[in-house]
C-alpha cells in the first residue's frame, strides 16, 4: 500500500483580495502561513513518512511546502518542482477582482470561466512569462495565453503518470502541494468525476486530503484531515 496526500497552498494575498491569480507569483498572507502550519500539524498526527514532495514553480505553493515539511520534521525529503503543477492560467482575467468581473460580464459567464471544465477564459494577446527565468528551459509553446481546466488537466497528467504514480506503485508515499485548479484536475482523475460534476468540487486552502492505494493503485480510502 502507499499513501498520497494533496494540499492546496495556504491563503495567498490574491486569495485575500479576491483576485484571479493563475501563474502570477504571489506570497502567502499571515493567515496563509498559519494555515500551512496547521496543515502540517494535522499531517504530523498521522505519522506518515514521505519519499518525495511535489510542488509548482509558484512561491505560494513552495512556501506552503516548506512550512508543512518543517511541521512534520521532514525537511530533508527530496522536493520536486514542476510547471505542470502550476495553477491554471487565467489569461486576461489575471489580476482582476472576481466581484468586479461578475458585475462587468455577469455572474453566469464568470461561473462558466471559473468552473466550466472546457471553457477557456479571455486570452492574453500574447503569452506572458517569456522572460521569466523559471520557464527559460521550457518550450515556448508551454507559455499559454490562458487555459481551461481541461487544458490544465492535460498538462498535469503526464507528471502524474511519469513521476508520481510509479513511486506510489513502488510503495513510496508521496506529498503534493499545489493549487486549487490543478488539484481539482487531479481529483477529477482519482475520483472519476465527470466533466459536468467537476464544477461542484472545491479544494479549500491548506486542507490535507489523504488517499490510500492498494498495490495496483486502486483507491482504498480517501479522507480529509481535520
Amino acid at each position: 500500500m502507499a499513501e498520497l496526500v494533496i494540499i492546496r497552498h495556504g491563503e495567498s494575498t490574491a486569495n485575500r483580495d479576491n483576485i484571479y491569480t493563475g501563474w502570477t507569483d504571489v506570497a502567502l498572507t499571515e493567515k496563509g502561513v498559519a494555515q500551512a502550519k496547521q496543515a502540517g500539524q494535522l499531517l504530523a498526527k498521522t505519522g506518515l513518512q514521505f519519499e518525495a514532495v511535489h510542488t509548482s514553480l509558484l512561491k505560494r505553493a513552495i512556501e506552503t511546502t516548506d512550512i508543512v515539511l518543517e511541521e512534520i520534521h521532514q525537511l530533508w525529503v527530496p522536493e520536486f518542482k514542476s510547471w505542470r503543477l502550476n495553477e491554471r492560467h487565467y489569461g486576461a482575467l489575471r489580476g482582476l477582482n472576481k466581484d468586479q468581473t461578475r458585475r462587468q460580464y455577469g455572474a453566469e459567464q464568470v461561473a462558466l470561466w471559473r468552473r466550466g471544465y472546457d471553457v477557456v477564459p479571455p486570452l492574453l494577446d500574447e503569452p506572458d512569462h517569456l522572460n521569466d527565468r523559471q520557464y527559460a528551459n521550457l518550450p515556448r509553446t508551454v507559455l499559454t495565453r490562458g487555459e481551461s481546466l481541461a487544458m490544465a488537466y492535460e498538462r498535469l497528467m503526464p507528471y502524474w503518470t511519469n513521476r508520481i504514480a510509479p513511486q506510489l506503485l513502488s510503495g513510496h508515499n508521496q506529498l503534493i502541494v499545489a493549487h486549487g485548479s490543478t488539484l481539482r484536475a487531479l481529483i477529477k482523475y482519482l475520483d472519476h468525476v465527470s466533466d459536468a460534476d467537476i464544477s461542484k468540487v472545491e479544494v479549500p486552502n491548506a486542507e490535507p486530503i489523504q488517499y490510500t492505494f492498494d498495490d495496483s493503485l486502486h483507491c482504498l480510502r480517501k479522507q480529509v484531515l481535520s
